[in-house]
């Protein structure tokens, strides 16, 4: 994969976690299977783990441990109030930053909200 394809995808991994944490709680491997059914954001649990923990220590998500029928504990996320809030605010950035791209993608160089200053 190219560097600039990694790095755009790096930037948008919390997005789409926080994104599948909406709904409901969930574990980990959970998490990976709802993000890998969308093919273009296959993710590894090397990749997926320290956005959790990133997740956890900055309060936008609450873990809770469950023993397990097999194997070790499950630790489940789920959204804190404050990390809905930050879903909604990262939600209607991304809406702005894709409407812009495909913008200019599209070749309509003219903003359409509002005049550019002269300079």
């Amino acid at each position: 994969m190219q560097a600039w394809v990694t790095q755009l995808r790096k930037g948008l991994v919390e997005l789409s976690v926080m994104k599948v944490l909406d709904a409901d709680e969930a574990y980990g491997y959970q998490i990976l299977q709802q993000l890998n059914a969308v093919t273009r954001l296959k993710l590894t649990e090397s990749t997926l783990y320290p956005v959790l923990a990133r997740l956890a220590r900055d309060g936008l998500v609450k873990v809770r441990t469950v023993p397990s029928p097999a194997g070790p504990p499950r630790r489940y996320y789920r959204l804190t109030s404050v990390g809905h809030a930050r879903l909604k605010e990262m939600t209607s950035h991304w809406i702005g930053v894709r409407d812009a791209v495909d913008q200019l993608l599209n070749g309509d160089l003219h903003e359409s909200s509002s005049p550019r200053p002269a300079g």
